[in-house]
């Protein structure tokens, strides 16, 4: 006996020296890692009111803050866990042993990555629902981190939920601080890549699906009750219609989840939860979002809520704070139609504005704040908060239950409405437009990096192509002339301009386009391919020493291929080429590469190369400081969007791509869809950069932008962050192959 009052006096004093260490951070707002009897794990259930009411243990941690005090000593004594069980409320002893320890993993999410194991920016996986699908377990602690970009992803879903005192994470590395190499918004689009925005029921940015909804909706249910005890913070949600809604369908379970710092978009629904229990110490929480709904038409709210209580709780389901929620419709909505439950909600610092002033005779939306069904489903407590729009409360189905709708007041409770509408008690009538309240609308800009390139300006319009070059000390262009498609042999020609005048010099290569040039001792050099047959074919070069006699000779002939853009640059070793083809062993389009000491005669290197694995190109080359640089295009699958890229080499086999990639992107009204055709030129101690815009079908402009430094600094500067490995090279296409051998054999 008194060896096991003993054992118990030391279980307690360990537990309790255990758990005395185990608060969480708390930024997130996450309770402490002390938890009540559980309901079993095969229900996973635990609501937060103790089954056993009155009765909570502290639990000592698996792996956590206590994890060295429990290694020593402590580990000599059995741990034991306490547990309830769903079927009979007793409590069960559990030896901690079996349970599975914890193991935290961070995943990261970029497209530059080599989409291997995520385990690192350089290893990053291209997509973020694969890097949802890796998360191994549900003891929690995962982190997944994603790089800004924009993401077409719908229908998101992790593998696992979180835990207790260790939610998991998504985030966006929105100011670069996790290493991305970048700054700005994560965009998730669950929009179609070619068509745009999606607004179909149950396509959104999370994965949530009713089978038999209609018709067309015959595949099985799925349930959004995964993303249980995630974060997550600084992403953009758009394209579909919902944002960061939770519906939990036929697993209605209590359901944790806090969102932060986020954007979240959709026709239907800006954010929200549907089909769940909550729990008291956990409530699902969004903290500083922004939540726009884009429709008046049916079931539609900036912020839509529906726990599925059976009597209203006396504790908050759900938190909103310092939020702005916008629809056409109401900002805010409880339950639904046909639905009894009950949802209490806390409001706090908070704008709230239905973009619905109608006449009371015209069609006047239900309210800045509904209850679907009935008033008395949904309680919502206000603190220090602005409500805009034609009234106040209001009610879908039983509409003279509005003022049952609960609701309390506390600090600054304004309400600005149409002027007919009576303000509810606790409220105070805004008599005046509020500027500020109403320029909360706009979601925040997205933090950017200092431009690089600055004074974007149209230098030559209705040209798709143009190279910067010096002849006798003066700035001159030369600009490629070819229609959009067909034309022709005369209508595809080279002219040289002066830059400053724009006076012609030189109008030659009748027949041939896509051209580069370089100037070597006095001597002109263009390297250019031949249209014919309706696709281009091989370089061939024009030589001049005078703009008024030319030589020219094909130096690089095509196999099995057409040849496209090309540019050349001086370096160690000789003269470089790079040059775009279209290979059918790899993807469209692959840059390679040639090598000649006089600029006449050319070498393919045929280990040289890099694209293997995707679309690249509009090559410019250029060497400096021991590395070639190339400017490249990149196809930005599955949009039709282009943009122009860096990377790099010491030996023309192995690259790597600036991690600050995009250098240049279409950002502005005039440029469409595309930034190609990069060239550059040193000049007056500052670096141009000239490159098309357009649609990449039936117009396109040069622009050119200006970077404050020399072309080392300019092209240093996108390696500040050490580069990623670029597996679109020929060793990795290699190793690919030999990989590929290798399981073949077996």
């Amino acid at each position: 006996m008194t060896r096991l009052i003993g054992s118990a006096l030391f279980f307690i004093l360990a537990v309790v020296e255990c758990n005395s260490f185990a608060y969480a951070d708390d930024e997130s707002g996450l309770v402490d890692q002390t938890s009540r009897p559980r309901v079993s794990d095969a229900a996973n259930t635990d609501t937060g009111q103790n089954l056993l009411s009155g009765f909570s243990w502290p639990t000592p941690l698996r792996l956590g803050g206590c994890a060295a005090l429990c290694d020593g000593w402590l580990g000599l004594f059995v741990q034991w866990r306490l547990c309830s069980t769903a079927a009979t409320g007793e409590l069960r002893s559990e030896p901690i042993g079996e349970s599975r320890a914890r193991n935290p993993i961070t995943f990261y999410v970029s497209k530059l990555g080599d989409n291997t194991d995520g385990t690192s920016w350089q290893k990053a996986f291209h997509t973020v629902q694969t890097a949802l699908d890796a998360v191994p377990d549900d003891q929690g602690g995962h982190r997944v981190i994603v790089r800004p970009d924009t993401y077409m992803e719908a229908n998101l879903l992790p593998a696992h939920r979180g835990a207790k005192g260790a939610y998991n994470e998504l985030l966006g590395d929105f100011d670069g601080s996790l290493g991305s190499g970048t700054t700005g918004h994560v965009v998730l689009d669950a929009g179609d890549p070619r068509k745009g925005f999606k607004s179909y029921d149950w396509w959104g940015n999370i994965r949530a699906y009713q089978k038999g909804w209609s018709a067309e909706h015959t595949k099985e249910t799925v349930s959004a009750i995964k993303w249980d005890r995630w974060i997550l913070r600084r992403l953009y949600a758009t394209g579909g219609d919902a944002g960061f809604f939770f519906d939990c369908t036929d697993k209605i379970e209590p359901f944790s989840v806090i969102v932060e710092d986020c954007v979240s978009i959709g026709r239907a629904f800006g954010c929200g939860v549907a089909s769940c229990l909550s729990r008291s110490d956990e409530p699902i929480t969004f903290r500083r979002c922004h939540m726009w709904s884009l429709d008046e038409w049916g079931d539609t709210a900036g912020g839509y809520i529906r726990i599925e209580n059976q009597s209203m709780p006396k504790f908050h389901d759900i938190v909103f704070e310092d939020c702005t929620m916008v629809s056409p419709q109401c900002a805010l909505k409880g339950g639904n139609y046909g639905f009894h439950t009950y949802t209490h909600a806390l409001v706090k610092n908070c704008t709230l504005i239905a973009l619905n002033f109608s006449q009371p005779h015209g069609t006047p939306t239900d309210g800045v704040v509904q209850s679907v069904q009935n008033g008395k489903y949904l309680h919502v407590d206000f603190e220090n908060c602005l409500l805009m729009g034609f009234k106040v409360f209001g009610v879908k189905v039983d509409k003279d239950s509005a003022g049952e709708i609960g609701y309390s007041t506390k600090g600054s409770a304004l309400a600005y409405v149409q002027h007919t509408q009576k303000v509810p008690a606790g409220f105070h009538t805004l008599d005046r437009w509020p500027v500020e309240a109403f320029a909360k609308l706009a979601p925040p800009a997205p933090v950017k990096p200092k431009p690089v390139l600055t004074h974007r300006e149209l230098v030559v319009p209705d040209l798709c192509e143009v190279t910067p070059f010096f002849w006798q000390s003066r700035l001159c262009l030369m600009e490629c002339y070819r229609p959009s498609s067909g034309g022709a042999k005369k209508d595809y020609y080279l002219l040289l301009r002066d830059a400053k005048t724009g006076d012609p010099m030189a109008r030659f290569a009748v027949g041939y386009g896509l051209a580069s040039c370089h100037v070597e001792e006095g001597v002109f050099y263009a390297f250019a391919s031949r249209f014919e047959g309706k696709n281009w074919n091989d370089v061939t070069l024009f030589q001049s020493s005078d703009l008024k006699t030319w030589e020219q000779k094909v130096i690089i002939q095509q196999e099995n291929e057409h040849l496209f853009n090309s540019s050349v640059c001086k370096g160690p070793e000789g003269f470089i080429l790079a040059y775009e083809s279209n290979d059918p062993n790899y993807p469209g389009f692959t840059i390679k590469f040639a090598r000649s000491a006089n600029l006449g005669t050319w070498a393919k290197l045929p280990n040289a190369a890099f694209g293997t694995n995707r679309y690249t190109a509009c090559p410019t080359v250029r060497y400096s400081n021991g590395y070639y640089y190339v400017l490249y295009l990149e196809h930005r699958l599955p949009s039709h969007v282009f943009e122009t890229y860096v990377t790099r080499s010491k030996d023309l086999k192995v690259w790597e791509l600036s991690s600050a990639n995009p250098v240049i992107a279409p950002t502005g009204l005039d440029e469409g869809i595309n930034a190609s055709d990069p060239e550059v030129v040193e000049y007056g101690g500052k670096t141009f950069v000239y490159f098309t815009v357009g649609d990449q079908l039936t117009w396109m402009n040069v622009k050119r932008a200006e970077f404050d430094g020399t072309l080392q600094q300019f092209y240093e500067h996108w390696y500040i962050q050490p580069g990623i490995r670029d597996r679109g090279d020929m060793a990795s296409e290699h190793l690919r192959a030999t990989t590929q051998a290798k399981a073949e054999a077996k």
